[in-house]
């Protein structure tokens, strides 16, 4: 039994694996990109799909190393806890689709992400809201519609090619 349980293992973290370096590939083919930083692309698909695949915990820990990946091939850091806020934490929450394949876990996953960019946004980089308004305000208006859109988006095409995959690649 423990045997089968590592070879289990073993695949799952080639897949994941995989799913890491697609997400990467795939963060560098903007749709649209935001002049302050945030992009509308693909990246998040692999993880929603490997998420659906394996599962929230498998799903999370894909997340959070995507985000440590994209850290490290040049991410924008001011300090410790806006880099945990902008790359682990946020790719963390697109795991969360996971928690179900169909709306649910899409606004669960959305508003996470939404909420640790927002977050990020209001305190680290305030400096860009116009004279006189609320940071937390422009950091939500900022944020929201772009990874909103990224999500929709993205969410899409993932039940499209999870649905696609299940009849191809059975989950073992």
């Amino acid at each position: 039994m423990a045997s089968k349980r590592k070879h289990s293992s073993t695949i799952i973290m080639i897949e994941g694996a995989l799913c890491i370096a697609l997400s990467i590939v795939l963060s560098k083919f903007d749709l649209f990109r935001m002049p302050q930083g945030g992009t509308v692309d693909f990246e998040l698909v692999p993880i929603m799909i490997f998420a659906y695949r394996r599962g929230i915990k498998w799903g999370l820990l894909g997340g959070i190393l995507i985000g440590i990946t994209k850290m490290l091939l040049g991410g924008y850091i001011l300090n410790p806890v806006q880099a945990a806020l902008d790359y682990p934490l946020a790719f963390m929450c697109a795991g969360l689709v996971a928690i179900h394949p169909k709306i649910i876990g899409f606004i669960i996953a959305a508003v996470g992400q939404i909420s640790c960019s927002i977050v990020s946004g209001a305190y680290f980089f305030a400096e860009y809201a116009p004279e006189g308004q609320n940071p937390w305000v422009y950091s939500f208006f900022y944020n929201a519609p772009v990874l909103g859109t990224k999500y929709l988006i993205s969410w899409i095409m993932a039940l499209i090619l999870w649905k696609a995959l299940e009849r191809e690649l059975p989950v073992r």
